[in-house]
């Protein structure tokens, strides 16, 4: 086997460049106030009950909130939202100051105002994967009635779709 085709993170960084990925922001309540990332590996996992799944890594500054809480918030985001997935993904970001709207949500989750839907979910497990934890949630309640078309990220950026 060649030595460039062995796995490694380069390689699966390079391969999931490739795959175009709706882009939400995950929220959640931490002791020290609210916590928040932009999340690409956001996935239904089962419809009875409703529920859905997400990656993050241990070592990110929400990763300590995510950990304890309870309840987390899923926002999906719109084409128009991309310096908001910005603003989550920049580490060491004040990701809840202005110009970010929010409001305390259901369960104390931070609710992004905005957003083309939205969901409330209890956390049933976290499943150690590596350097990350995948969650698991229950949804309870959520809000799907923005409007607009989603936002994708691909090949390093944020993207609109095309007709």
């Amino acid at each position: 086997m060649p030595v460039d085709l062995l796995a490694t993170p380069d390689l699966l960084r390079s391969v999931f460049r490739r795959h175009a990925a709706g882009v939400a922001v995950i929220t959640a309540r931490g002791d020290a106030g609210p916590v928040g990332f932009t999340a690409t590996s956001l996935a239904s996992v089962s419809a009875e009950p409703p529920m859905l799944s997400f990656g993050v890594g241990t070592g990110s500054s929400s990763w300590p909130a995510i950990a304890a809480a309870d309840h987390v918030g899923v926002h999906i985001l719109g084409e128009h939202q991309q310096e908001l997935a910005a603003t989550f993904a920049r580490s060491g970001a004040d990701r809840f100051a202005p110009p970010t709207a929010w409001r305390d949500g259901p369960e104390g989750v931070p609710v992004l105002d905005g957003v083309l839907a939205w969901l409330v979910g209890r956390v049933v497990t976290r499943v150690p994967a590596g350097d990350h934890r995948i969650v698991i949630a229950e949804v309870v309640l959520g809000d799907a009635t923005g409007t607009g078309r989603p936002l994708l990220y691909h090949q390093g950026r944020f993207n609109r779709l095309r007709d």
